[in-house]
């Protein structure tokens, strides 16, 4: 009846909250990982020294006709 239902309605809310809390202790552990690789080899990741304007970096358009 009625009381299954809201049994497996909370069953389902609580292992949904606990798989997106999984998923997002696993993004945030990477992003740590990945963010520390960072700090300590910063020549790897150095950026551009001149910066290219939008025109740099599209090609030029032809028109078909």
């Amino acid at each position: 009846g009625v009381h299954r239902q809201i049994l497996l309605v909370t069953l389902g809310w609580f292992v949904g909250y606990q798989l997106v809390k999984r998923t997002e202790y696993m993004h945030a552990k990477v992003d740590r990982e990945l963010f520390e690789y960072i700090r300590h080899h910063p020549v790897d990741f150095h950026s551009a020294t001149e910066k290219k304007t939008i025109g740099e970096l599209l090609e030029d358009f032809h028109p078909i006709r």
